[in-house]
């Protein structure tokens, strides 16, 4: 079926709303109770996304994997540090596709981002070199924040500190895109160049 383009603030909810709901549940709780109530948000969220567009945003399939695992480790074994571990396991995943496609001489940042772009070959590489170095640096940074400071500071971090973060380094990308973009001839050869960086 074909999906529908959601409403701004519908998808923001969706995105945002499971690490709210996590952090407020552990500074009225604590980890282990907001790591349950994580696990159902992200559930929630993703069938909120599926009724309402008949999609679901590839990256969140994969961090609500993640989620459910770490989650269930955390909880069975009444251990923080699989939910501390999480954001990096999903973040050294992702710079792992990434980087591993340019091997291949493909860009994965359409399908990770569930969005089209057309760009040229050099373009197609600079992003995805991009977005693969930052994903690795917040792995990095998560492990070097949860080893070495509290429990309630990293959470803070990571609903405060991970996604404004992350928002503002897809901002100061805007400028590469629009300097590389390309409208394509035909809307077939958009889809079928799409993510190669072999050319040029």
């Amino acid at each position: 079926m074909d999906k529908k383009q959601p409403h701004p603030l519908f998808k923001l909810a969706t995105e945002l709303g499971p690490l709210l709901i996590f952090f407020f549940a552990n500074a009225k709780a604590n980890l282990f109770v907001a790591t349950g109530a994580f696990m159902v948000a992200v559930v929630v969220a993703m069938v909120a996304s599926w009724v309402v567009t008949r999609h679901v945003p590839i990256m969140t399939i994969v961090t609500a994997i993640v989620v459910i695992v770490f989650g269930t480790l955390t909880l069975v074994l009444h251990d923080e540090t699989f939910i501390k571990m999480k954001p990096t396991i999903v973040y050294a995943l992702f710079a792992g596709v990434l980087g591993g496609g340019l091997l291949f001489g493909r860009s994965f940042i359409a399908i990770m981002f569930d969005q089209m772009f057309n760009l040229t070959p050099r373009g197609w590489r600079t992003l995805t070199l991009r977005w693969a170095c930052w994903f690795f640096s917040m792995a990095v940074l998560n492990e070097i924040i949860w080893r070495t400071q509290s429990t309630d500071f990293w959470v803070n971090f990571k609903v405060f500190g991970m996604v404004p973060l992350t928002m503002l380094f897809a901002v100061t990308q805007m400028p590469l895109i629009k300097r590389y973009h390309l409208e394509p001839a035909t809307l077939e050869q958009s889809e079928a160049e799409a993510g190669d960086v072999t050319k040029g």
